[in-house]
């Protein structure tokens, strides 16, 4: 097991440190539901105790439709999470999706994320690896839903051949059958053998694939009343972090609405993540 500690910011994870939450919104909208909902998240993790780090997508890339809301991508999405981060003082965690994005992203996110279905790109891996390293930064990789646990060992090895920098790994469910996908408590602790610290994406983990009834399929479904579930089954099998997306109005969301939670629910379920992941530690 490991503990990986950001340089400038001194945020944590791993084992015997407090849960670790990467929480905020699915995708940028404007500045000040940002502002809005990344404040509440800082307040509440301040008063538990709990490190905190703010996280929304400048860029949905891969999207159902054509029509669907992407954000509003990368030079202008930066600018709003770099006035994020100033403005709260919190450490910002983003996606990216092309290799030739990792440098700019790498200067504004503490924690660079690479995406489930890109984790096997070589080329953005090893783009991502440089600059994050160069920049003090973590990477987090989301485990695609098409592999099983214990061949994150590659994505992790293919890092750090690349360069010498922390790696997150993140559970976010595994396809099954059509529309569908789990999530295997096992794999928590398996991908915690590589030694790297795990966090469970609980929001994406309840999606329902390419099948949103409210658009026919032209946008992802999910079942918000499992995020809960999810995410306490997790800590409870022993997972280091929660990757948590919140909206003032998930109905109204503009992208992911069905799995994300309304951030009113945020401070009674990390309070009692929170009790769980310390009985689980003690």
């Amino acid at each position: 097991m490991s503990v990986l500690t950001h340089g400038k910011s001194g945020w944590t994870i791993g084992t015997g440190k407090p849960l670790s939450v990467i929480a905020g919104l699915n995708v940028l909208e404007d500045e000040g539901l940002a502002m809005e909902v990344g404040t509440e998240l800082k307040r509440i993790c301040d008063a538990l105790g709990l490190p905190y780090v703010f996280k929304a997508s400048f860029d949905k890339a891969n999207r159902s439709s054509i029509k669907s809301y992407r954000g509003p991508g990368l030079e202008d999405g930066l600018k709003v999470l770099a006035s994020v981060k100033a403005k709260l003082g919190v450490p910002i965690c983003t996606d990216l999706h092309e290799a030739g994005q990792a440098e700019a992203v790498a200067d504004v996110a503490d924690i660079v994320q690479i995406p489930a279905f890109l984790c096997r790109q070589t080329d953005l891996v090893v783009a991502t690896a440089k600059a994050t390293a160069a920049a003090g930064g973590l990477i987090q990789v989301k485990k695609a839903q098409f592999i099983a646990p214990w061949d994150t060992k590659n994505i992790v090895s293919k890092i750090g051949e690349a360069a010498e920098v922390g790696v997150i790994l993140c559970e976010r469910g595994s396809s099954f059958g059509y529309n569908n996908l789990v999530v295997d408590m096992l794999g928590i602790p398996e991908m915690q053998k590589l030694g790297c610290p795990v966090t469970i994406d609980a929001t994406h983990a309840v999606q329902l694939p390419g099948a949103d009834p409210r658009t026919a399929g032209a946008s992802t479904g999910g079942r918000r009343d499992g995020v809960a579930i999810i995410a306490k089954s997790a800590i409870a099998a022993g997972a280091d972090g929660v990757f948590l997306e919140f909206h003032t109005d998930p109905d109204k969301a503009l992208c992911d609405g069905p799995s994300c939670l309304p951030i009113a629910s945020a401070e009674g379920l990390l309070t009692t993540l929170k009790s769980l992941h310390a009985v689980v530690n003690a």
